[in-house]
């Protein structure tokens, strides 16, 4: 009997992170299903995950924290004596620095580079010796504002480009053993928008966003989803990637998506 799969997803309790754990789930993948806040959102993702046949795992951890990453591989390795995929998706941001910048104190900045862009750092670290392993794969959840310089503030811009950096030297670094990309989504379906700028902000966010892309859409977390799980479990010959996921947006009609302005 082949020995299934493990994967960590950071932030899985709900969004992107809960669509990917259960993507995962479903192509038969073991599970450690990570949040900060939301509990009991979490356990709902467990529950799905459980009902697609995964064993799983639920963790509560801040990835800003290193010994939080740590005791999460630590879990795993425990529960599976494997890690075959790390997606770090665990994000944050504020709104409050879109369009003004004095709005934004280095305390949120830094704590928002700090769970974005050093906890994918320290994430990989932990995990890193057991990817290899396994021959695993990695797949850190970027944004489109780490690629083109747009988003809901400097500081998550700033975060996410430096993911996007990470990606490229981690792919080169920990080849052969380990593929290393990223995905970098436009505007996601979720209540990520919604909770930042509320329901009437988002609606015009959104629709702009359609206005302004090629294809006119937006992405649901489980569009998303759908490229992370082929990123971890096919593409075996695809490493160093920053995978857009924007409906064309990188090829025209910046102004009508940026949140914050009209």
């Amino acid at each position: 009997m082949t020995q299934r799969k493990a994967a960590i997803v950071t932030g899985s309790a709900t969004g992107v992170g809960a669509a990917t754990a259960l993507a995962l789930a479903q192509r038969g993948y073991d599970v450690l299903i990570n949040y900060s806040r939301s509990e009991a959102e979490a356990k709902q993702s467990q529950a799905a995950c459980r009902e697609a046949g995964a064993d799983t795992l639920l963790l509560r951890g801040d990835v800003a924290v290193d010994a939080d990453c740590r005791q999460l591989a630590h879990a795993a390795m425990d529960r599976w004596k494997r890690i075959d995929a790390l997606v770090n998706n665990a994000g944050i941001t504020s709104f409050d620095g879109a369009a003004n910048w004095d709005a934004l104190d280095a305390a949120t900045f830094q704590h928002i580079v700090g769970v974005n862009a050093i906890g994918t750092f320290q994430m990989v670290r932990a995990c890193a010796p057991h990817l290899k392993a396994s021959n695993g794969a990695i797949v850190n959840v970027s944004s489109i504002a780490g690629a083109l310089g747009i988003g809901s503030s400097i500081a998550y811009i700033a975060s996410k480009g430096a993911i996007n950096a990470m990606t490229l030297h981690l792919a080169r670094e920990m080849a052969p053993q380990v593929r290393v990309n990223a995905v970098c989504p436009g505007l996601i379906t979720s209540r990520w928008f919604v909770d930042g700028i509320g329901q009437e902000g988002y609606a015009k966010v959104k629709a702009g966003y359609e206005r302004g892309t090629p294809l006119g859409q937006a992405c649901t977390p489980e569009d998303v989803a759908e490229a992370v799980l082929w990123l971890v479990d096919g593409a075996r010959t695809v490493t160093g990637e920053l995978v857009l996921l924007d409906s064309g947006l990188h090829l025209g009609g910046l102004q009508a998506a940026v949140p914050g302005r009209d």
